[in-house]
Order: C-alpha cells, then sequence, then structure tokens
C-alpha cells in the first residue's frame, strides 16, 4: 500500500576446571573493569581508563541513535512530508499507539485526557474500554505529560519529540549492551566491538527507523539494562551495599520492561528458566536464586496494579511457574545432596514435579479469573508445533506471517559477513563446555564438611566458571532458540549475540585455549593478542563497512501514498466525526490516527471479543451473502466499510496463507486458484463478498452505497435498514 519514490539528491592441587583461565583474567584486565572505581581504586590510571571507557559507551550509543533518525528522515523525507503523510508512515499497530499520545496532547487538561483513555469508546465501537488497562501505553501518557510540562512546544513539533525519544533508547541500549561485554571481559574493547557490530547488523538487531512506535522498541533497551545489572549482581567482588544497589537497579528496569510490552511474561518466562536452570546445577545461591525471582515478581506484580489489576498479568505462566519452584524449592531441602546420579535422579524429579505444579497453578489461575485474552497465543505454538488444529483463523494469521517463521538462513549469512558470527559460534561451543564441565563438577562435589571447606567448595566453584557468565552463556542459549524457532523474537538474541562474541574475542578463555594449544602462551602475549585482534576486527570493519554506510546514508527517498491520504482526507472532511468505521486492521489503525474515527476492530489482538470480531468483520474478504455481511457490520455497529484490493486480490502470500485462503478455511469452503483441497471442504453457495459488490447489482445496492473508490479502496456505507420504499441517499464520493 504505501511505496518509497526515489529522490534526487545525496548524503597444588589440580586447580578446578578453568581456573588458568580465571588466573590469567585477573592478571591482564581486572584494571579494565568499570567498578575498580566502586571498589576504591581512585589512581589516576584507573580513573582515566574508565572515563575513557565509558565516553567511548556514549559515543557509540549517540552514533546509534543519529544513524537511525538519519535513516528515518532520507526513507521518508519526514521533515518535508504533510502531517496526514508523516501519520500514516506510523505503520499498522505502530498507528494506534502513536493515536494515544496525539489524543493526550489534544485533550484540554491531563485529567481528561486521562479519562479519556480509562472510559475509551473510540477504540471499539459498542464498547467502552478502558486502555490503560487493556494496552501497553503508559510510554505514550508520559511522553505526553512531558510534553506538555516541557517549555518546548514552540520549538519542537509532538511528533519529533516522540520519535526522537524512541530513538535516544536506541543509544539506551547500545550502552546496555557494551557495558555488560565490558563486564563480562574486562575491558572496554568488547563494548566497543559491540556497539560496532549493532550498527552494522543494524537489520537484524533492531527495526526501529521504520516500526518506531512498536512495542519492542520501548522495551527491548530495558531488558538489556537489566541484563546488565543482573550481570554486574552476579559477580562475586560487590560490597553489600552494591548488591541492594543492584537489586534496586534489576526492579526498575524490570518493571519499565514489562510496562512498554505486552510480550513481557514471555520473556520473563525463558528468563526464570535460565535461573532455575543455574540453579539446578549449582552456580547460584539461594538468595540470589529468590533474589531474582522476587524482581521479577515485584515488577510483574508492580505493572498489574498500575494496568487496573489486568488479569492476563496474573494468569501469566512465569508466576505460576515462579510459585511452583520457590513452593517445591522450600520443601526440598535434599535436592542438592548426594552421589552425581543420584543428583541427576533428584533433579529430574524436581523439575517434573515445578512443572506439573506450574500448570495446575495455572490452570486454576485462569479458570478462576475466567482468562481467555492469551489462549491466541498457545493456539498459535500448539499450531506450530502441529499439537493443534490448524484451521484456527488466529493462529493462522500468526502462521502465515513470515515474522513468526523460523529464522532465514540468510539471517546467519548477514552476521557471518560482519564476522560477528564465527566468533561468536567458537565461544559458545567453548564456553558451553566449560559450563557443562563446571556443572558436573559442581553436582559431584559432596556437600557437607567444615566451614573452610565449604567455602574452598564455593570459591572453587567461582573460579571455574563466573555466575555472570554462566548467566549470559543460558540467556544467549535459550533466547537463540527462541530466535530460531520465531523470527520476530530475533531482536532480542541479535543484541546479546553482539555481547558474547564480543566477550570472546576480548576475553581469556579463547587466546588461554588457543594459546595453551600452539604452546606459547605467556601474560605478556595474551595481552597482546587481546588488544591487537579486537582492534584488527574494528579496522577491518571499518575499512569494509564504512564506504557502505555512507552510501546508505546518502540513499534519499520520499513518502510517497497517494491513494491512501486521499482516504484518510475524504474521511477527515467528508464523513461525521462519530462515523464508524469497519476494515483490515492495519488500515483502521492509521484511520483512527488520522481522523480520530470509531473502529469496529484494530490490531491490538490481546482480547477475545476483539478477536472474535475482527474475524467477523473480515467476513468482507469471505464467500459470504450480502445480507449475512450485511447483519455482521450492522451488529459491529459500522456506518462505513473500507475495501482493500490488496487484500480482496492479494498475491503476497503463498495460496493458504491469503486472508482470503484463511477465512475460507475457516468457513469451510474450497479455497480459490488451483492446488489441493481438504476433501471435507465444500464450495460456497455464495461469490467472493469484495469483488461482487463492485458489480452493483441490486442485491448489494440495497444494502450498500459506495462513496468512495480509487485505485486501492472502495468506501461503502452500510444502509442501517433494507427499506424498498427508501430513496437512495446521495452521498459525496471520489473516484479515480
Amino acid at each position: 500500500m504505501t511505496a518509497l519514490r526515489q529522490r534526487k539528491g545525496s548524503r597444588g592441587k589440580e586447580p578446578p576446571l578453568g581456573a588458568e583461565f580465571q588466573s590469567q583474567q585477573s592478571n591482564c584486565c581486572t584494571n579494565h573493569h568499570p567498578e575498580k572505581i566502586l571498589h576504591g581504586d581512585w589512581s589516576w590510571g584507573a580513573i582515566i581508563w574508565t572515563s575513557v571507557g565509558w565516553s567511548v559507551s556514549v559515543g557509540l550509543g549517540l552514533l546509534c541513535c543519529i544513524y537511525m533518525a538519519t535513516l528515518h528522515e532520507n526513507d521518508l523525507w519526514f521533515s518535508n512530508i504533510k502531517e496526514v503523510e508523516r501519520e500514516i508512515s506510523f505503520r499498522t499497530e505502530c498507528g494506534l499507539y502513536y493515536s494515544y499520545f496525539k489524543q493526550m496532547l489534544q485533550a484540554p487538561s491531563i485529567q481528561e485526557g486521562l479519562s479519556d483513555l480509562i472510559h475509551d469508546n473510540l477504540t471499539e465501537s459498542r464498547r467502552t474500554i478502558n486502555l490503560l488497562q487493556r494496552m501497553n501505553i503508559y510510554q505514550e501518557v508520559f511522553l505526553s505529560v512531558l510534553y506538555r510540562l516541557l517549555p518546548i512546544q514552540s520549538y519542537l513539533e509532538p511528533v519529533y519529540f516522540y520519535i526522537y525519544t524512541v530513538f535516544s533508547l536506541q543509544a539506551v541500549y547500545v550502552i546496555a549492551l557494551y557495558l555488560t561485554a565490558w563486564l563480562l571481559s574486562g575491558s572496554w574493547l568488547a563494548g566497543t566491538l559491540t556497539g560496532i557490530w549493532y550498527i552494522l547488523n543494524r537489520v537484524d538487531t533492531t527495526r526501529v527507523e521504520f516500526t518506531i512506535s512498536l512495542r519492542e522498541n520501548w522495551s527491548l533497551p530495558f531488558l538489556a539494562l537489566q541484563v546488565t545489572a543482573i550481570t554486574c549482581y552476579l559477580r562475586p567482588q560487590l560490597t553489600t551495599l552494591q548488591q541492594k544497589v543492584m537489586v534496586w537497579l534489576m526492579y526498575v528496569t524490570t518493571f519499565c520492561f514489562c510496562l512498554t510490552w505486552q510480550f513481557n511474561q514471555f520473556i520473563l518466562l525463558v528468563q526464570a528458566l535460565i535461573i532455575y536452570t543455574l540453579d539446578g546445577v549449582d552456580f547460584l545461591t539461594t538468595t540470589q536464586v529468590t533474589t531474582l525471582y522476587l524482581v521479577q515478581v515485584s515488577g510483574l506484580l508492580s505493572v498489574w496494579l498500575l494496568q487496573f489489576c489486568n488479569s492476563m498479568i496474573l494468569g501469566s505462566l512465569v508466576l505460576s511457574f515462579i510459585v511452583a519452584a520457590l513452593f517445591i524449592r522450600h520443601f526440598q531441602s535434599g535436592l542438592k545432596t548426594g552421589s552425581l546420579l543420584v543428583r541427576l535422579g533428584k533433579l529430574l524429579l524436581h523439575s517434573a514435579t515445578v512443572l506439573l505444579l506450574t500448570f495446575t497453578i495455572n490452570y486454576l489461575a485462569k479458570k478462576a479469573l475466567q482468562l481467555r485474552s492469551d489462549e491466541h497465543i498457545f493456539k498459535f505454538i500448539k499450531s506450530k508445533f502441529a499439537l493443534g488444529p490448524t484451521r484456527d483463523f488466529d493462529a493462522s494469521l500468526y502462521l502465515c506471517e513470515e515474522a513468526f517463521g523460523v529464522l532465514p538462513l540468510d539471517t546467519l549469512e548477514r552476521l557471518a559477513g560482519t564476522l560477528l558470527l564465527y566468533p561468536y559460534i567458537l565461544t559458545l561451543l567453548l564456553l558451553s563446555g566449560l559450563l557443562a564441565g563446571a556443572a558436573l563438577q559442581n553436582m559431584s562435589r559432596p556437600k557437607g564438611g567444615s566451614a573452610e571447606e565449604k567455602k574452598g567448595a564455593v570459591e572453587g566453584r567461582l573460579v571455574a566458571f563466573r555466575p555472570d557468565v554462566a548467566y549470559n552463556l543460558l540467556h544467549t542459549l535459550f533466547y537463540g532458540l527462541l530466535a530460531f524457532s520465531t523470527m520476530r523474537m530475533k531482536y532480542i538474541w541479535t543484541g546479546h549475540m553482539c555481547v558474547v562474541a564480543a566477550y570472546g574475542v576480548c576475553g581469556t578463555e579463547l587466546w588461554t585455549l588457543l594459546l595453551n594449544t600452539l604452546h606459547c602462551n605467556s601474560k605478556v602475549l595474551l595481552r597482546l593478542v587481546r588488544y591487537a585482534v579486537p582492534l584488527a576486527m574494528i579496522g577491518c570493519l571499518y575499512y569494509k563497512f564504512w564506504p557502505k554506510l555512507m552510501e546508505e546514508l546518502s540513499e534519499l527517498r520520499e513518502f510517497y501514498d497517494p491513494d491512501t491520504v486521499e482516504l484518510m482526507t475524504w474521511i477527515s472532511t467528508k464523513t461525521p466525526k462519530q462515523a464508524v468505521f469497519a476494515g483490515s486492521m492495519q488500515l483502521l489503525a492509521g484511520i483512527k490516527l488520522c481522523t480520530g474515527r470509531v473502529l469496529t476492530n484494530h490490531p491490538h489482538y490481546e482480547d477475545k471479543d476483539l478477536r472474535e470480531r475482527t474475524r467477523q468483520v473480515y467476513q468482507v474478504y469471505a464467500r459470504r451473502s450480502p445480507e449475512e455481511v450485511h447483519a455482521i457490520l450492522r451488529a459491529a455497529g459500522a456506518d462505513y466499510v473500507v475495501l482493500e484490493n490488496s487484500i480482496c486480490y492479494e498475491r503476497r502470500h503463498r495460496r493458504g496463507c491469503r486472508l482470503r485462503d484463511l477465512l475460507d478455511l475457516a468457513n469451510g469452503h474450497i479455497m480459490d486458484g488451483p492446488g489441493e483441497n481438504d476433501p471435507d471442504l465444500v464450495p460456497s453457495p455464495h461469490p467472493r463478498f469484495c469483488e461482487t459488490i463492485k458489480t452493483d447489482t441490486a442485491a448489494y445496492t440495497s444494502l450498500f452505497t459506495r462513496t468512495f473508490q480509487n485505485k486501492t479502496f472502495h468506501v461503502y456505507r452500510v444502509k442501517k435498514k433494507r427499506k424498498k420504499s427508501a430513496k437512495s441517499s446521495s452521498e459525496p464520493s471520489a473516484t479515480q
């Protein structure tokens, strides 16, 4: 629907496993750690070195922010297009979210704006909903309040205030990744390499430049900050005060992450599984495990309160899992005793019990809360792995989108082209082997003994494999599996992938193993390669990609979508302000933003009743009689219905994944075009509505009146009643 037009111009005893690695690191790079200042090292060398590291992190963050903002401007010529074109450029659900920022600014006061959001009757016709409860739009509320209070209205337009905030969060994201790599490796060169890789792999690390308002663009920077706080919290050198500060930072970042993304519960569930795994193989203390779990619970419950007791949070799997894990852990005090085989058996039994109790608690919670809002997610998962029906309309909508398919292999080719994939795989293999060995060592170590023996065992375990490294390793493994199964989740994985690869290049593990293999290991040589190799890689990346970046920044395009602009202009000027529009979710989000008209449905899919209404409204693209479609639209309160040629005659998806195919399958009808059909499907007695209505036969004109059309859209007024004596109404129309 939207096109971009090229614009002219240009712009003593045997040491524990891994002890040698830790010893090398402690000798070579502890003076680089950012927390050396916190531990009282106020030497000029430490201060200067740390200041340089922080300065580079801020510089890379700002560079990423400016780079993304420039790409956005060059792609759309955002500063020169009309306001309606700017608003149309907020694609699909992004337009819906931005509309609430606009609505808050247009309200007479902040209080009235909040009241309108809490008692909203414009987003879903014939329904009054609490938007602050249903959607994660507190960021729009916060920004609108901030914009109204700050003295910036005279020189900064609201849309720029909004998009610059999102681009600034990308700077925060890069800084967080930088700090994590610095903490892990002990060298801010690792952070520098992380930031460079993040920017060069922009296609696979972020999509902020063309989906600004997407919830993940708000939340992932806070997730990255949370991982940084966890990494710092798990470091053994911290004092009690520093641990408390880290706990509060973990809580604040977890809270912000959960508040800004509706899928937070699934991301935290993966994180809870990581914590559970580390606990099971004895890498974390009881206090650390309990603290990390309680941080997650506190963040979720804080959001639950702010979202007016949103039942989806209480019915989330992650809460059920944490309750089950803590409950059973409390009653199985002897879990970490016995020989290796005994402990493995206990761990398997413990895990089975935790999972059983998790699903029991979750089932009972959803029954008590009568929660069905998130069932489409589980339908999608079942269908994806062939565990459920394949004709379910909601599940098929997800399955047929490329973003919810498996990770394409060309992603790995692009990552290899920037020299990221190879050190990542090597680091992953080495650390995974060390982690497995350290886990077996931990589980083989007998419990009990004197206090000195226990202390020595703990120190040996920490030297063998640091908890912060173990957490980040499992983080990249678990989220990597998630990314491979669902492509949209790759944006959580690829950013952290840069951290792990940079840690491999700038840390000690890979180089110690290699130098030992070559029998030429020494402190001087180790330090030399840890500095020389990342600097050489940075130089190589600069030589290879700097001209490409400059060429990319010189490519100037212009937003060009005259048909949608014409439609929005017509709706704004020729229809009543309280008119209700039906159509595709994506288009209606734009109509809400550009015209403020009432919608029958929208892209925020986390409500069972809304999903059912959407499926019903979409019958305009199915094989249904005009009487049936008219009854459906009137039941939804629609005054106008917008039909899109790009959907009615869709060719983008393969057969079986076009929207009209999904509707035919859900209705039990055979699909269009050549190809096999399931034997239980039957021909529909009616032609396809979106095609036949354009013939203007009596059966359709008696119920619908065409009021607007161009090459892309056809708008019909839905008549209230079918009366033979009624005179045909005269409505303004635009034709092209």
